[in-house]
């Protein structure tokens, strides 16, 4: 068990997860080949670590993700959340699915897949922006926590905006967002209203889709079924996910730029991480992981020694010269 395991408030549910958590989107698909008894190890090597926190949806491998979640949860004695998410289902995904029908629908075959009787959080998918000025929306979600089918609920969002308009809800938990070296908008004005609200912040794409581990090259390819090759101009889902919304080629320059920053002995991927977790705002980052080696890489995050002013000083300025003008008004 880690010791230096450091754990944070998520929002007001009195739940303190653990400031590195495991993003189960990997091991369901749309990230290249993956077999469950890695998949597995994986999972359980994040819990022998101190992980307590795990982050998947109803759509990552047609729920196959929930399922393995549902196995590793049978097999382990450790308190474990498990946050899931709902609305991608939707064909077409519009605001309209968005109705009490579905969205219970949706958390009955969660329920089933993770062989609960109730969600421990349960957030809206990335939906429409129009989602969020539906209160009738958020009105089944109370419905639903009534009925004690979850526990809590949030959102999970592409655009700042989304952000802020949501957390208007008192009873949204938290709110999952892409947050980065690469993305830095969110902590300029959400983070400090969702901090006086106190609601949980979910950081995820923590390593811009694997560009931040800085093992990419000009010559990497990726699988076919792998998002990283199919949605580069967003032609899938928003641009936003894959790599941040920037494209292949100034990423690579960007993360040339960070590894003197680097310190030695230490990996990009927790270095990223680790400046994830310098915002006190920030519950957890939620990095994927489909092998035992990746869940013990992105766990020596919670370990690093605070940053210097000196360093995220110098992360600033290769984000302000670099990459501000392409995504920050973007989402």
């Amino acid at each position: 068990m880690l010791t230096h395991m450091d754990r944070r408030p998520l929002g007001r549910t009195g739940w303190n997860v653990s400031s590195i958590s495991f993003g189960a989107w990997a091991i369901g698909g749309t990230w290249g080949p993956v077999e469950d008894a890695d998949s597995l190890k994986a999972l359980h090597r994040a819990v022998d670590l101190g992980v307590s926190f795990f982050d998947t949806a109803d759509v990552y491998g047609d729920g196959h993700s929930e399922q393995l979640l549902a196995r590793l949860r049978r097999e382990r004695s450790e308190p474990i959340i498990i946050a899931t998410k709902a609305g991608r289902r939707l064909n077409p995904h519009n605001a309209d699915g968005y109705n009490r029908a579905n969205l219970t629908a949706f958390v009955e075959r969660s329920l089933k897949n993770l062989q609960v009787d109730a969600l421990d959080l349960v957030q809206l998918h990335c939906p429409p922006t129009d989602v969020y000025y539906r209160p009738e929306v958020f009105a089944v979600m109370d419905d639903l926590t009534k009925a004690g089918k979850i526990r809590f609920y949030g959102v999970s969002v592409e655009r700042v905006e989304e952000a802020l308009k949501a957390i208007e809800y008192p009873n949204v938990q938290s709110v999952q967002i892409i947050y980065n070296i690469f993305r830095q908008r969110p902590a300029d004005l959400f983070f400090k209203e969702a901090k006086r609200k106190q609601v949980g912040i979910l950081a995820r794409l923590p390593l811009s889709s694997g560009m931040l581990a800085g093992k990419m090259t000009a010559k990497s390819t990726f699988a076919s079924d792998d998002h990283r090759a199919f949605n580069r101009h967003g032609q899938a889902f928003d641009r936003g996910e894959t790599f941040s919304g920037i494209d292949f080629e100034t990423g690579l320059g960007a993360v040339e730029e960070l590894r003197s920053l680097v310190p030695a002995s230490t990996t990009m991927a927790t270095f990223a991480l680790r400046w994830i977790l310098m915002n006190d705002a920030v519950t957890c980052a939620i990095p994927g992981a489909k092998r035992p080696d990746q869940v013990e890489e992105n766990l020596k995050a919670a370990a690093l020694p605070a940053l210097s002013d000196a360093t995220m000083a110098a992360v600033q300025r290769i984000y302000d010269s670099k990459l501000r003008s392409l995504v920050h008004h973007s989402w």
